[in-house]
């Protein structure tokens, strides 16, 4: 794979300018010409028609190159909308999976980079997994944070308790090791066990300490949106993810912003509220989304009370032997039940035939049993993958996709072998975005689109080198027919690949070309600034 520095990149941009201006028999030369398509260059301006020349891994120039050019491969966009490579802002990519390593979900939307180790889960051994990525090779750039929830079940496992002051020093010093390694800053899952045990002032310690770095991050699936039984509300979990970044010195980003159940619908204004605040109080706070009103997470999460997890999964099962307990439980999962739709509303994605694309409530029915005693039977052979349906409100959906700090992302895993039924987000969040959103509908443009597909999001991971279509970027650059691009995937049949995407370049390489994956995996891993 070809590299080339910063400088020396530099270095031949001001050579061949040089030569341009000396005369026209002295072209420019470039490995790639992108002539005559409609450049949307990230900023969020106004598309213009021109040409993009790539030499190695790097765009030497947009629009007019000042002279003539020679090129080894021309490719004629003419009608196509040019754009920098998308930035999945809260993504679960398997990479490490030979079924993810090349990110075709992904590449078919037109991302380039996707962030991981969010919602708690990033591991803190990242230089480790940043060197199995560069050593069988990914088909996106990735970026990666340190989770919460992974440093306190290593350090505490699933107590209920807050750490003791040995346990809170060797948590910061994982922290320390993360970020030296890389990271950019701390992820937190406190709707998740055992995040959700951790008290605000913990998870203010732990991010402080990325405060030490430059541009620090804590990024966050709040403790409660607004689907969380007898939980803080939705207001007071925006406003604690607000105080922990401002207390603790970082730039906040929401992820997957959105306040879910039915109780919140139409309230997206208040949330959007407490950000435009901070942000007037100098803190800097952004959020990513996705378009779909269903959510994807775990049986466990949805349907068993927190307290009844404390010490993991096989006291978690003890309890349900207890009848005394077992009373408690049920009560309490009828409520995280109904707070959420009820068991219908409840549609399993899991690899496991019996589950998965039947809803809870068919399975209940298949059993014989009431819902909550469904839900504990499965838990006893382990977790289960599930979606929850209509637990978002479309309108909540696009009020927030006006908002100038607004990202995008597809909080998409990619699909294992047997999960027949998944989230559609995963090959379709980005395309249905745009879609529904600025191609077919009036809510945003699409130059402000494409800017929360690119720039903006660049911009907040402070990448000095990507999610713009400028001279000396990086070459991720993607070519859409705008005409034909589309989400296909449904929740009946998600397994469907967005449409529209001609050409996909990552690093300077080509990923697909002519709406054909190369097989190339020219990702890399992507280490703080």
């Amino acid at each position: 794979m070809h590299r080339r520095s910063l400088a020396a990149t530099a270095l031949f941009l001001s050579f061949a300018l040089v030569s341009c201006s000396g005369s026209d028999s002295s072209a420019l030369r470039v490995d790639l010409l992108i002539l005559g398509g409609t450049i949307y260059d990230g900023t969020g301006g106004d598309a213009v028609v021109g040409d993009v020349g790539v030499m190695e891994d790097r765009i030497v120039f947009v629009g007019d190159p000042g002279g003539p050019v020679e090129a080894e491969d021309t490719l004629e966009a003419g009608g196509l909308a040019v754009t920098p490579g998308f930035i999945d802002m809260h993504s679960h990519a398997e990479l490490d999976e030979d079924y993810g390593r090349d990110g075709a979900p992904f590449l078919f939307q037109g991302i380039t980079t996707v962030v991981l180790g969010l919602d708690g889960g990033g591991t803190d051994q990242v230089q480790r997994r940043f060197n199995g990525w560069t050593r069988t090779g990914i088909g996106v750039n990735a970026a990666h944070f340190v989770g919460h929830g992974y440093l306190r079940r290593t350090t505490m496992g699933y107590e209920a308790r807050p750490p003791t002051m040995a346990e809170l020093e060797e948590m910061k010093a994982r922290v320390r090791s993360a970020m030296e390694q890389g990271a950019f800053g701390l992820s937190s899952g406190l709707f998740y066990l055992p995040g959700n045990y951790a008290e605000t002032d913990e998870v203010v310690a732990l991010a402080t300490v990325t405060a030490e770095y430059e541009g620090a991050i804590y990024d966050t699936h709040d403790r409660d949106l607004g689907a969380v039984y007898e939980g803080v509300g939705y207001d007071a979990s925006v406003l604690e993810a607000i105080e922990i970044g401002e207390r603790s010195g970082t730039r906040v980003i929401f992820s997957h912003f959105n306040p879910q159940s039915v109780v919140n619908y139409g309230r997206a204004e208040v949330g959007a509220r407490y950000i435009e605040e901070a942000r007037e109080r100098g803190v800097e706070v952004v959020a990513a989304q996705h378009p779909y009103t269903a959510t994807q997470s775990n049986l466990r999460s949805y349907t068993i009370p927190n307290w009844a997890v404390v010490g993991g999964d096989s006291a978690m099962i003890r309890r349900f032997d207890d009848p005394d307990t077992l009373a408690l439980i049920q009560r309490d999962s009828e409520g995280m039940l109904a707070l959420r739709g009820g068991a219908e509303k409840i549609l399993f994605g899991d690899p496991r035939p019996g589950l998965n694309g039947k809803t809870l409530a068919e399975v209940a029915s298949e059993m014989g049993v009431e819902p909550p005693a469904a839900a504990r039977e499965i838990l006893r052979d382990g977790n289960a993958v599930v979606m929850n349906l209509d637990l978002y409100d479309a309108e909540n959906t696009r009020y927030l996709a006006r908002m100038p700090w607004m990202m995008t992302c597809t909080d998409g895993r990619t699909p294992a072998v047997g999960q027949d039924v998944v989230h559609p987000r995963v090959y379709g969040a980005f395309a249905k975005k745009l879609r529904e959103m600025a191609l077919d509908g009036d809510v945003i443009s699409v130059p402000f689109a494409i800017r929360s597909f690119t720039g903006l999001a660049a911009d907040f991971l402070r990448l000095p080198d990507r999610g713009y279509l400028r001279a000396e970027q990086r070459a991720d650059i993607t070519i859409l027919d705008l005409d034909r691009y589309r989400d296909m995937a449904t929740y009946e049949e998600p397994h469907q690949y967005a449409e529209g995407v001609r050409h996909v370049l990552v690093n300077g390489l080509f990923a697909i070309r002519d709406g054909e994956l190369t097989g190339t995996t020219a990702g890399i891993p992507i280490a703080r600034p």
